[in-house]
């Protein structure tokens, strides 16, 4: 049997010639060039300032390779590589279908000062957060949805458009419940809402943190908890959304007061809910879907912004459940 042929090599000489920044480029051990080689399925070889890529998206790959290569004066983490593949790698394509769409977006207070929409689609979910009091972000793991509305929300409290931070989940995860987890309430619900505590601890440092929950100017806690409230002047994000039932999301909906902003988030291919049970998110953007004042943005595979591999990974899941 005849071997398939693999696509024929490309090559490009990196000018003009800085052993710095092709270390710089290269990374530890290569290591920067592995990661674009995972991100793009392509293979790179180099000779000097001499790369040789192969692969159906080698020319992209070269043309990304001469990008860091101007970027690199400094030292460039895998982290630099991994975000900026993000904005690289298929930038042009996306840009073109958001040409309305400025670059990066809004900025937001946060201790992280380079903080801003790496994909088209995150750029508009910023927008219609500080547009609209109500924004649903749906999509696949690693889009930003979360961390996204948490910096929002933080941005908030910093420029005083907003009193206090309320963060909530449903507290129903990979098929089990509360009553089979050890401990007392706060123990069982910990584990749940501890993403959301991770990211406020990146934003904004665990001191502060502390400080604002010991002021009563952040709330963390279930979806169970907010029955009977109205919540004014706050910022409020209900996270893992798909995982409400129908009542549960309209409770929540109907807390909003005076002077308060919510952001929904979920993703639909990962519902944990009963056999049978319909999800509160589906739900809602069926209903709400042209209610003025209300935005909704649909993330896709490429707008995660993680490990290089999970785009690939969300792409070989959706494949499959297409083709079952």
């Amino acid at each position: 049997m005849p071997q398939k042929s693999l696509p024929r090599a490309l090559e490009r000489t990196l000018a003009p010639l800085d052993n710095t920044r092709l270390a710089n480029l290269c990374g530890p051990l290569d290591e920067n060039l592995r990661q674009i080689e995972t991100a793009l399925d392509v293979v790179v070889t180099r000779r000097n300032d001499r790369f040789s890529v192969q692969g159906a998206a080698a020319q992209a790959a070269l043309d990304i390779l001469e990008e860091f290569y101007r970027r690199a004066g400094a030292p460039l983490s895998v982290d630099d590589i991994q975000l900026g593949l993000i904005e690289l790698g298929q930038g042009a394509a996306r840009r073109a279908d958001h040409a309305d769409i400025p670059a990066g977006g809004p900025q937001l207070m946060t201790r992280k000062s380079e903080l801003h929409g790496r994909t088209p689609r995150q750029v508009e979910y910023l927008r219609q957060i500080q547009a609209c009091d109500i924004t649903f972000g749906i999509g696949p793991a690693g889009t930003g949805k979360t961390y996204l509305a948490v910096a929002s929300a933080v941005d908030a409290l910093e420029r005083d458009q907003a009193e206090r931070i309320i963060l909530t989940r449903p507290a129903v995860e990979a098929g089990e419940r509360l009553g089979f987890l050890p401990g007392d309430l706060a123990q069982k619900v910990d584990p749940y809402l501890r993403p959301l505590y991770d990211a406020l601890y990146d934003l904004m440092g665990f001191e502060r943190v502390t400080r604002l929950h010991e002021k009563g100017a952040l709330e963390i806690a279930p979806l169970a908890f907010m029955r009977g409230r109205t919540l004014n002047h706050a910022f409020i994000i209900l996270d893992e959304a798909q995982n409400t039932t129908p009542e549960q999301m309209k409770m929540f909906l109907t807390r909003i007061g005076i002077g308060a902003k919510a952001v929904v988030t979920g993703d639909p291919s990962q519902i944990d809910l009963g056999r049978g049970q319909k999800s509160g998110l589906m739900d809602a953007v069926e209903i709400l879907s042209d209610v003025r004042g209300i935005a909704l943005i649909r993330f896709q595979k490429e707008d995660v912004v993680r490990h290089p591999l999970v785009a690939r990974i969300v792409d070989a899941y959706e494949n499959r459940d297409r083709k079952g």
